[in-house]
């Protein structure tokens, strides 16, 4: 089928974050103005800049038994999780691999759909991959000897490991990738499963990103750069997108999964849409290797393009969850770019906010976390509001939703998720309100 005659829609999601083990605890929490920031209790830490991050609420090893945790890295078993959650919420029968992880209970819905697995597709994104698994195996290696470090090392470690365990997970055959741009990885992963789907090569992609890689070496080089928040007595606090004391960004870490298909494929089954993947827009600045184009026009770029891409005006646009990561700079330049991509008069109409304020930067799985926020804005009509914004910055010129989330009207409603990395990636994806 031609892109003009598939439309995809949102039939599942799921997560796992600082916020909540699951996606309605994650989303009740944001929307009460919770953090997911918390003091790190590392032996050491004490000598580390920053001595804070946003962990996981629910550690992976509560719901997942150790003898599968032993084969995964920490990204790879919570994008199992955030991925099982959202096969459930589609409404679809428990997974059909026999590769499951033998000791747990496979994914799914009793008497749920059943998927064909070559019409099946996963896009599953991490910036880094197992970090935390190429730094211990190292340090195994190092002091116990080669014959000591374990066999699942370079699976483990691997970025694509998160998509592969996936697929296998489901008997996914359509194709499984992974595609790494930094802090823009996962909204590129949802871009590219809305093109399997138009391209006809699958009915059902399996989306979203994964990171976690919360570890002295990552919270010592950002600190190095002077990238991240130093307010190690009030960590809650730290992140605060457009606020005038703001200094850095907050590392956070956690999975998040959406679930693709063709309107028609959810519809001849009778699934629950969520929401409309209506089109994705992307850029590369050729600036600088961290430092993004400070003029903004890529950015402005992706965003023009994913209206493009979905059909869309400057106008129908409601909402934007920005990619704002509370760095004294960036937070305004996107704004400024935000009038440029859809125009001065439609930009100034936006509810603007920054989920990273509550959950951290999860890097990677930023994109597809934050996708996960703009699509339940849509279906619930309410934006949740940037935390800890006390003082806005005198550049700040556009709406930003402040102090409780905001009700948006009913009726058509269009919102862009913006995801930004290291490297000049930029990407911007469309959704519309299921009507």
């Amino acid at each position: 089928m031609s892109k003009s005659q598939t439309r995809v829609v949102v039939t599942g999601l799921g997560a796992t974050t600082p916020l909540g083990g699951d996606l309605p605890s994650t989303w009740s929490a944001l929307l009460a103005g919770e953090s997911g920031i918390r003091s790190l209790d590392w032996e050491g830490v004490e000598d580390l800049p920053v001595r804070f991050a946003a962990t996981l609420k629910v550690d992976p090893a509560e719901v997942m038994p150790k003898q599968s945790l032993r084969r995964l890295d920490r990204s790879q078993a919570i994008a199992l999780i955030a991925a099982r959650e959202a096969w459930t919420d589609a409404g679809f029968a428990p997974a059909v691999s026999n590769k499951t992880m033998r000791n747990e209970e496979p994914a799914g819905v009793p008497g749920g759909f059943v998927v064909d697995g070559d019409r099946l597709g996963v896009v599953v994104s991490s910036g880094i991959g197992g970090l935390h698994t190429a730094l211990n195996s190292y340090d195994v290696f190092r002091e116990q000897g080669w014959s000591r470090v374990s066999p699942f090392t370079v699976p483990m470690l691997m970025p694509n490991g998160a998509s592969g365990h996936v697929g296998i997970e489901f008997g996914a055959t359509a194709g499984s990738h992974a595609l790494v741009s930094a802090c823009a990885s996962s909204g590129e992963a949802v871009g590219y499963a809305i093109d399997m789907i138009r391209a006809g090569r699958a009915d059902v992609v399996i989306c979203g990103g994964t990171e976690s890689c919360i570890h002295p070496l990552q919270m010592a080089s950002f600190g190095r750069m002077r990238a991240m928040s130093t307010r190690n007595d009030e960590p809650a606090r730290a992140s605060r997108p457009y606020d005038k004391n703001r200094d850095g960004f907050v590392l956070g870490e956690g999975a998040a999964m959406i679930i693709l298909e063709s309107e028609e494929h959810a519809r001849a089954r009778g699934a629950r849409v969520q929401g409309v993947a209506a089109g994705c827009g992307y850029s590369n600045d050729a600036y600088d290797i961290v430092l993004p184009d400070p003029s903004g026009g890529g950015q402005a770029k992706a965003m023009q393009r994913a209206l493009a891409d979905a059909g869309l005006r400057p106008e129908d646009v409601v909402h934007i969850n920005a990619h704002a990561t509370s760095t004294p700079s960036g937070d305004v330049a996107e704004l400024n770019s935000i009038k440029a991509g859809l125009g001065e008069e439609a930009a100034a109409k936006v509810a603007i906010t920054a989920t990273k304020s509550m959950t951290g930067h999860l890097l990677g799985g930023a994109g597809a976390l934050e996708s996960v926020f703009t699509i339940l804005a849509l279906r619930d009509g309410l934006v949740p509001a940037v935390a800890n914004l006390e003082d806005l910055d005198d550049e700040v010129d556009l709406d930003i939703v402040r102090d409780e989330p905001r009700k948006l009207a009913d009726g058509p409603a269009a919102a862009l998720n913006n995801s930004f990395g290291f490297g000049g990636h930029n990407v911007s994806v469309a959704f519309e309100r299921a009507l």
